[in-house]
């Protein structure tokens, strides 16, 4: 919900009327001052997309400057002819630098270690949403253009720890550090040298999908949670019955044990990631159609109604009926 509200930030603080927007988003108002709340990918796109019309800036009013609708198209067509990733990186910062109130990006290499920093602070930004967006994106459009996952060796961030400090691992997918002297990521230098491999129908094709299909987070599948999390959903869209720990196992050939210690060494557990797929399946069940509470319940394999109240309370701070009402869904 941090996220929610760091969104809406700009457009609020423009005297935009922001519950419309919420409504059209099928996204409960009153999920905003709950921080344990969550919403779909759906929801959140919505109201990105709902945002980005009545705005007409790309930064969201979260910078002093508006940038207007089609600039980050033309920086992305701009890089697509270089010779490989480092000279892409380069030709965008260069591009942005033409802007006033646009991100000041830097690409510096020491050693073998590549280190691409965010140095200005937006005006308007002060939740740092637009700042770890501008990371996101950049992080998740060279590996676009390249074809293959950046492993990144790490995000820093120069401000303390937020809240919801536990998200940041799961949207870098790597080691973060707070309280940094700068506002960047690091990677291997190897990967500047990776030739592009988009191509303009291409490009068009991803553009038509930005930005928010390069802020979600996508699953490569190269974790064992990302694994197992698949898994998981791909088992309750058929079933109500999860598969348990040992079934998990047996299909990604380890046993029990290593499955188990694998997964909390990526900070999770297979209950977590259980929970995690039945609360998603449960919001997305409630906003998105107009299936009876009883039969939701039933098919995320909860044996009593109350059982589902008490799990969904706990994961949205909400009732599935109140949810569902102010989602606006028949």
């Amino acid at each position: 919900m941090h996220h929610v509200r760091a969104l809406l930030a700009g457009a609020a603080r423009g005297g935009i009327d922001t519950v419309p927007l919420l409504q059209e988003a099928q996204i409960p108002p009153l999920l905003l001052g709950d921080d344990r709340a969550r919403i779909t990918p759906a929801q959140f796109a919505r109201l990105f997309r709902a945002l980005y019309r009545t705005t007409q800036d790309e930064f969201l009013g979260l910078s002093g400057v508006p940038s207007r609708p089609g600039t980050f198209a033309m920086m992305c067509h701009a890089s697509l002819g270089c010779r490989d990733l480092g000279a892409a990186v380069e030709r965008a910062a260069t591009f942005y630098g033409l802007f006033p109130g646009g991100p000041e990006l830097l690409l510096e290499v020491v050693g073998a270690e590549a280190r691409f920093t965010v140095r200005n602070d937006f005006a308007r930004d002060d939740e740092r949403f637009l700042t770890e967006c501008v990371l996101a994106i950049w992080h998740r459009l060279s590996s676009w253009l390249i074809g293959r996952r950046i492993p990144l060796a790490y995000a820093a961030f120069a401000y303390p720890a937020p809240p919801h400090e536990a998200e940041y691992q799961i949207l870098f997918d790597c080691p973060v550090r707070f309280g940094a002297d700068r506002t960047g990521a690091a990677f291997d230098a190897h990967w500047l040298a990776a030739p592009l491999v988009r191509d303009e129908a291409a490009l068009d094709a991803m553009l038509r999908r930005a930005p928010f299909d390069l802020l979600s987070r996508p699953e490569y599948g190269t974790t064992v949670a990302e694994q197992v999390h698949r898994a998981l959903a791909g088992q309750l869209r058929t079933s109500p019955r999860l598969p348990a720990l040992g079934e998990v196992a047996a299909r990604l050939a380890v046993s029990p044990a290593t499955l188990r210690r694998r997964l909390q060494q990526e900070g999770t557990s297979f209950q977590q990631l259980k929970d995690h797929v039945r609360r998603d399946a449960a919001i997305a069940g409630l906003a998105e159609s107009g299936e009876p509470i009883a039969e939701l319940a039933a098919r995320l394999g909860f044996s009593e109604d109350t059982a589902f109240h008490r799990a969904f309370r706990r994961w949205t701070g909400t009732t599935p009926g109140a949810y569902r009402i102010a989602s606006g869904t028949p």
